[in-house]
């Protein structure tokens, strides 16, 4: 597969299969992600595989928190306000979503219901946990972190694999410490669900949208 069609071709699945996916395959795609550059190669990332009954126990108490408003602590605080442009962006991906799922904006029953389903990781077999240790420079760190995640999804995909980067996997993190055994000292980052996208799902085949080059780069030559 050639590096532009992988860019390119990947998507965030929200509708997995149950198949599971392979000790052997996901080793090989961290093998190859772990190549990933870093600031001085000081590669600051620790991965941690949540597969089998560890993983449907975090599944099941993770959507059970959200249903019950257990109060969300995460160690990497969600963004709470966004310029307008970028709101943009986000609502309208978000009304795609509903839209594809064809949940009305008012059914709030139903819009509890999907919200519960990210939280279960929408059935992907498979979830990466990405942390830092705390006594190194957060920033950078975290720019590292985000660069081993790309990597990860193309591999991901290079495979026929599905991923999605959810915020909603670390919301909890003293659930991922007590299922996991993550040590205190590592900072919980992010989450990647990984595993066989349902292809016939529309949730995982609507028109995906950018914004055009023109609103993102600027030239300097003078």
């Amino acid at each position: 597969m050639e590096l532009s069609e992988a860019i390119m071709g990947r998507r965030s699945i929200r509708n997995f299969k149950s198949q599971e996916v392979s000790r052997e395959l996901i080793t090989e795609i961290l093998d190859k992600a772990r190549w990933s550059p870093s600031w001085g190669n000081t590669q600051p990332w620790h991965i941690h595989v949540f597969i089998g009954e560890a993983l449907e126990r975090f599944r099941k108490k993770n959507r059970e928190n959200f249903l019950n408003g257990v109060p969300e602590k995460p160690d990497i605080q969600m963004p709470e306000m966004w310029p307008e442009v970028y709101k943009k962006r986000y609502i309208g991906l978000g009304r795609t979503v509903l839209e594809t799922l064809s949940i009305k904006r008012e059914d709030k029953d139903a819009r509890r219901q999907y919200y519960a389903d990210m939280f279960s990781l929408f059935g992907a077999p498979c979830l990466l946990i990405l942390t830092i240790d705390k006594d190194i420079n957060l920033e950078y760190a975290m720019l590292d972190t985000g660069i081993l995640i790309q990597s990860i999804c193309l591999l991901a995909y290079d495979k026929g694999l599905g991923t999605c980067i959810l915020a909603n996997s670390s919301r909890y993190p003293e659930l991922l410490r007590q299922i996991g055994k993550i040590p205190d000292n590592q900072i919980i980052i992010m989450g990647i669900a990984m595993g066989y996208p349902e292809e016939n799902a529309p949730i995982n085949r609507f028109k995906r949208e950018r914004a055009e080059l023109s609103e993102l780069v600027t030239w300097h030559k003078d």
